[in-house]
This record gives C-alpha cells, structure tokens and sequence, in this order.
C-alpha cells in the first residue's frame, strides 16, 4: 500500500514523481505511472513497485493509457484483459465507460478494438457471458427467475426474459422446466 507522499502524489497525478515510482491496481492487475489520468483506484488495492520490470514480474500489465514502459501495449493483451474484466465482473453494472474505466482505455477504442478482435462489441459478449451463466443458474438453483436475472446483472426481468427467449427459443421458465425434465428422466 502506498504512504501517505505516494498517495498524494497518485491522488492529483503528480507527473514530477514519474520514474522514482510506478503503481498497480491489485483488482485489475494494471500498473500505472504516477502521473496517470485514469479513475483513481481504491488506496487499499495499490501496491507500489520501484521499477516497471518488478510490477511485470508480478503478474500486472502495462495501462494503456499512460504507457509507464513507454512501451504501446497490444491489442490483443488488451481484449484478453477486457474479457477477463467481463468474465468476471458479468453480475455488476457494467457500461462502456465502466469498463474503459477499469482497463484504462477510451470507450469508443475499446468497442472498436474489441469488436475487431473477436467479432463483437462488449455488450453483446457481456449479454453472451450473462444468459450463460443464467443457463447454469436455472438448472443448478431454485432461485426465481426474477433473482437469477439479477444474479447475472439484468435487474430488470421482463428484460431478461425477452434477451433469453431471443437467445435459446424458450423462456427461462421453459428452459428451468426442460433441463429438470432431462435431468429427471436421465437420474
């Protein structure tokens, strides 16, 4: 964890304190230098490295915003990062910026890059990753409809079950119903 000077100094993007010290994010596994303009992260999830080659040999990656190797990071570290950020994160709110914010890139590059990568934009992997995980909740739990929607992030469950029905053909309640019925018959 950083001390009180370091803070300070990563607080209000001190650009003068560049090279004596860099920091990572332990929840996203970037690092950064001090100078950098990205959201300021929650103090308790800082550790302080005193040159770039020892944040790497921790595991964390170079952000793409401030470049503290002066290094470009490619894209494809980048859209494997993005998706472990949806992965991982698929239960939360989770705009474009959101998830800028927290892979440290601009929204509308990440979308581009992203999409040019792997075929499509965030949100639809997002939705993808969601109506999966809600797939293995339906079959596993008891939970309402309404609340496996919300454990997947989409709180809103007329919404939900319009975005299941597209994707699989039946409501999440016929599906619940089918996948008991199949597990019944094969018990």
């Amino acid at each position: 964890m950083p001390n009180d000077k370091q803070w300070q100094a990563i607080s209000n993007n001190e650009y003068t304190v560049d090279g004596k010290f860099w920091y990572g994010v332990t929840t996203t596994k970037i690092f950064c230098k001090p100078s950098c303009s990205s959201r300021l992260p929650h103090r308790n999830h800082v550790v302080i490295f005193t040159d770039p080659q020892e944040a790497l040999q921790n595991g964390f990656r170079p952000c793409k915003r401030c470049r503290p190797m002066e290094e470009i990071v490619s894209n494809q570290v980048w859209v494997d990062e993005i998706e472990y950020v949806l992965q991982t994160h698929y239960m939360q709110k989770l705009s474009l910026k959101e998830l800028a914010n927290i892979v440290h890139g601009d929204p509308s590059y990440l979308r581009h890059t992203y999409q040019k990568n792997t075929g499509m934009t965030p949100q639809q992997r997002l939705t993808e990753i969601r109506l999966k995980n809600a797939c293995r909740l339906l079959k596993t739990t008891s939970d309402s409809i309404s609340q496996v929607g919300i454990q997947v992030g989409i709180i809103n469950t007329a919404y939900f079950i319009s975005l299941f029905k597209n994707k699989y053909g039946q409501t999440p309640r016929q599906y619940r119903m089918m996948n008991i019925n199949l597990k019944n018959k094969t018990s």
